[in-house]
């Protein structure tokens, strides 16, 4: 049940926010170069990437005092964004390849699809593990279950489509051939599927806890528990390179920021939920706090985001998404020297 929140429980968390941080050495760092960043929503769509929205005090902490949302808004939620137009493109991915967001929390098949586009990114960081599970109705016991059924994506070019081509190949399924790819104008998933229009889809915070309470269909993988893609970063971090390469000591701190709060969600996810209903970013507080408990948030330090991203651009190679080497796509899309100084930095 949604918890009625206001803006008093959210200053209240500001305190608790800054003391759940790992302490940071003081370090002999310059002011940013710039004092505003361009960063994406999705309000009340995209319950995991709670950390980069509740993130603003500690941005405010780095000298960041002017965070501008860009996005789209699904229902009721937080109003003080530009919403994104049809240029823009339908994903964040889209967006920062159009210069439209400086930074872009993502799952690495968009990052990549971007980089072979050509579009000038560096992925900086993985920042989460699991939040993707595939819904299937009763009949469909695994993956190869999916042979012949309708399957329900956003969009036949999106990101989520293409994650499920390699999901459903990885079983030995012909994904252009073998599957019934079922999409449309205002794509809603759980009611396609409560209506028995779709078999299965693929699934991210909060859908799958709505799923669970409606009691709808049952889980065939997830990301966060199943290998191999349990193994892997299913959200990383990118900015553009020209912002980068202008203002290499406001990335650092920006990445400092989101990378501490991402941190907090793990110390105190009560405390993130609350935040986030709070400011408008998400309706259900227990949708939420489930999301954040059952991410693994505590993975960006130990698990290599390079291995991420070559793992998923093989699988977007070998079934023809991409015609580019991930080796050439990683060392020209990815710079982790700024990650590496603060994994230095933010030892726990």
């Amino acid at each position: 049940m949604p918890m009625p929140l206001t803006r008093r429980h959210l200053l209240a968390g500001v305190p608790a926010l800054l003391a759940g941080m790992p302490a940071v050495p003081a370090l002999a760092e310059p002011p940013p170069e710039v004092t505003s960043v361009r960063l994406p929503v999705f309000v009340n769509v995209s319950d995991c990437q709670a950390p980069l929205y509740i993130a603003e005090t500690l941005l405010r902490g780095e000298g960041i005092t002017d965070v501008q949302w860009v996005g789209a808004k699904f229902g009721e939620g937080m109003s003080d964004f530009r919403p994104v137009t049809p240029e823009d493109g339908p994903d964040s991915s889209d967006w920062i390849a159009n210069d439209v967001i400086d930074f872009d929390w993502n799952f690495p098949p968009a990052h990549i699809r971007i980089i072979a586009s050509g579009s000038p990114i560096k992925v900086l960081a993985g920042m989460h593990v699991g939040c993707l599970e595939l819904f299937a109705n009763e009949g469909i016991r695994g993956v190869a279950d999916l042979k012949g059924k309708r399957v329900g994506v956003d969009n036949l070019t999106g990101i989520s489509h293409q994650m499920l081509i390699a999901i459903v190949a990885s079983v030995g399924l012909d994904p252009y051939k073998d599957v019934e790819w079922f999409s449309g104008p205002d794509f809603n998933p759980v009611e396609l599927f409560a209506g028995g229009k779709i078999d299965a889809f693929l699934a991210g915070p909060p859908v799958p806890q709505e799923m669970r309470e409606r009691k709808l269909g049952h889980v065939i993988l997830s990301i966060g528990i199943d290998k191999p893609w349990s193994q892997y970063f299913c959200c990383m971090m990118s900015a553009r390179s020209k912002f980068i390469e202008e203002n290499p000591v406001a990335t650092k701190r920006i990445l400092r920021a989101v990378l501490k709060s991402v941190d907090f969600c793990v110390s105190d996810p009560e405390a993130a939920a609350r935040d986030l209903v709070a400011k408008g970013f998400a309706s259900n507080y227990g949708y939420a706090l489930e999301a954040l408990t059952e991410g693994s948030y505590n993975t960006w330090r130990d698990y290599d985001p390079e291995d991420s991203l070559r793992f998923w651009a093989l699988r977007m190679q070998e079934t023809g998404i991409i015609k580019d080497n991930p080796n050439d796509l990683i060392a020209r899309g990815t710079d982790w020297r700024i990650l590496e100084e603060l994994k230095r930095e933010m030892k726990a």
